[in-house]
């Protein structure tokens, strides 16, 4: 149907929502904002869904969330019964509306016969990861748009394995999505009755426990955290989101005492009040752990996004003042101490093995090959990386040391099959103490790493396009590059070009190799210095994103290459 006539099927529905109708009435007239909220549904893909709340078929809301929900009832109805009674995970984070969404999804699957199991309040993304896992549910749901803005929401669906969906099995869930013709018919049973007859139980403590016992595993050197731990000074932010209190727990039982969390972002807050973007990645985000910091004169800065999957830090320089370090560089010096400390230990595996994306840093790599441990790449997605651990424990092939993105995500113990930023925290610390009884810093330690293996750089560009031609404007630039890209960047020749939608790795002599990973709109140029640029449509938002990487002999030659390497992006976009 046209936006006008899915626009006039809502705005005849006596019984829509309330807020939603209130929401409606006021966009009377206004054309342009209709269209974009009726044009089309609210795309799902690999990575569920995520959108503006708001009324309409291109939002977030009960609606749109029934609607995922009963898709994924649809597909666990094709499933034998002993499968599908296994439930259903549900977790949700601080925005506006998650607990509401989760509880929806509830009802959904209630009516479908299908139990599920709802934390008590907002979880990080990891515990439900994990709560997937303990609990033998046969999927997982999360409620989150990550860090992105406050008027944004998302829906996650997790697979058995505590990995988000694969895409086999997402394709087929997106089909009886879209078969749904009629959002306002989908059946919903009250939660007071799913929970009186147990079809819907609520969970909370015994879970956080279960996963605070795992947690456990990710210390490596415990007299190390002993004597440090008592001392060094922390601060953590959760930057209004889900992940204070097992935060806090984790940092506790580990042996860390001395740490402080900024007050005015430590309670949930769906506005983010506070910050501009609730992403430890933004700068802007440490505004208020800097300041108490100083106060403080802690050694280290932690922040994590509002469903703590991502990590984010900053190190206190001699002058007092705190240098923020990349989602490549907090890799690269994790796993470099993981692996220097099972190796003093003498329990590094002979099959270790550390799990990276695609378009992160070589960096990590050249630290895990100085220890005879393999890199594996996988494709942008941390079910990649999951895929990846479940493959070592089929073929016992490798053995797991360490998982990342760059962009900001990170997997220490392979209990949780997602990105953790509690793992995480934990470990970092740990790191931080070990640069400290010797002392020094962790930005003292990377430098250190510079100096062995080379010094790199990175950066991520985002071009938003949003709207509908958003994601026509995204496929003509992704033609583009494809066809039409330059044989250089920035002075340095295009030696490699890996497509991993045809599957073909092309060399400047013109021959080609096939490739073995999955298909995947992606593009990466490997230059002839090893630097390399990659480009992809994100799979979450009305983005295209550009990942440059250089290495060079020194911090100034790395950076002025990933100048040269940005503009000419830069321009042969706009062109």
């Amino acid at each position: 149907m046209s936006w006008k006539e899915n626009y006039q099927v809502w705005q005849d529905n006596k019984d829509l929502d309330a807020e939603l109708r209130t929401e409606l009435d006021a966009l009377a007239g206004n054309n342009q904002a209709l269209e974009d909220a009726f044009y089309a549904p609210l795309e799902f893909g690999t990575a569920g869904m995520r959108g503006v709340l708001g009324v309409g078929l291109n939002r977030m809301n009960i609606y749109t969330v029934r609607q995922a929900t009963a898709g994924l009832a649809s597909f666990m109805h094709t499933l034998d019964k002993e499968v599908r009674d296994r439930g259903v995970a549900i977790s949700y984070d601080s925005r506006h509306h998650s607990q509401d969404f989760a509880f929806e999804a509830a009802r959904v699957l209630g009516a479908a016969g299908i139990p599920t199991y709802v934390f008590e309040s907002l979880r990080p993304t990891p515990e439900l990861s994990f709560a997937v896992r303990h609990l033998h549910t046969y999927a997982g749901i999360m409620i989150t748009a990550s860090h992105n803005p406050k008027q944004y929401n998302g829906y996650k669906i997790y697979g058995e394995d505590g990995a988000q969906m694969p895409p086999k099995e997402s394709d087929l869930i997106t089909k009886y999505i879209r078969q749904i013709e009629d959002v306002f018919a989908i059946e919903v049973v009250d939660k007071d009755a799913l929970i009186a007859d147990g079809t819907l139980k609520v969970i909370g403590g015994e879970v956080d426990q279960a996963y605070l016992d795992e947690l456990k595993a990710v210390t490596i050197n415990r007299e190390l955290v002993a004597e440090e731990g008592k001392t060094m000074k922390l601060v953590f932010t959760p930057l209004h989101g889900a992940g204070a209190m097992l935060g806090e727990k984790a940092l506790r039982q580990a042996g860390f005492e001395d740490f402080t969390l900024v007050p005015e972002q430590a309670q949930p807050d769906p506005d983010f009040s506070t910050v501009k973007l609730p992403n430890p990645e933004d700068p802007d985000a440490f505004d208020l752990a800097i300041k108490l910091g100083k106060k403080e004169g802690a050694d280290l800065l932690v922040g994590v996004d509002p469903d703590a999957d991502r990590l984010g830090a900053a190190v206190r320089q001699p002058d007092g003042e705190y240098k923020l370090l990349t989602g490549n560089q907090i890799a690269a010096i994790m796993l470099n101490y993981i692996l220097t400390a099972h190796k003093q230990a003498g329990s590094l595996p002979a099959n270790a093995a550390a799990v990276k994306s695609i378009v992160s840093s070589e960096f990590a790599t050249k630290v895990a090959e100085s220890y005879g441990v393999e890199m594996i790449n996988v494709l942008t997605g941390f079910k990649f990386i999951a895929e990846q651990i479940k493959h070592f424990e089929d073929t016992n092939a490798h053995t797991f040391m360490m998982g990342f993105e760059e962009s900001y995500g990170y997997l220490v113990r392979p209990f949780v099959r997602d990105k953790d930023s509690i793992q995480s925290l934990v470990m970092l610390a740990e790191v931080a103490a070990f640069y400290k009884k010797q002392g020094k810093n962790l930005y003292d330690g990377l430098q250190e790493l510079f100096q062995k293996y080379g010094y790199f750089s990175e950066k991520t560009i985002s071009h938003t396009f949003d709207g509908i031609s958003g994601a026509d404007q995204i496929k003509a630039l992704m033609t583009k590059f494809r066809n039409e890209a330059p044989d250089s960047f920035g002075g340095q020749k295009v030696a490699i070009l890996e497509d991993f939608e045809l599957s073909t790795k092309t060399f400047a002599d013109g021959h080609s190799e096939e490739m073995t990973l999955p298909k995947s709109n992606v593009l990466k140029y490997i230059l002839e210095d090893g630097s390399w640029i990659a480009v992809r449509p994100s799979g979450t938002e009305p983005k295209i994103k550009f990942y440059i990487g250089t290495q060079a002999d020194s911090q100034e030659a790395s950076l002025a290459k990933r100048d040269n390497f940005e503009a000419d992006i830069n321009a042969f976009v706009n062109a």
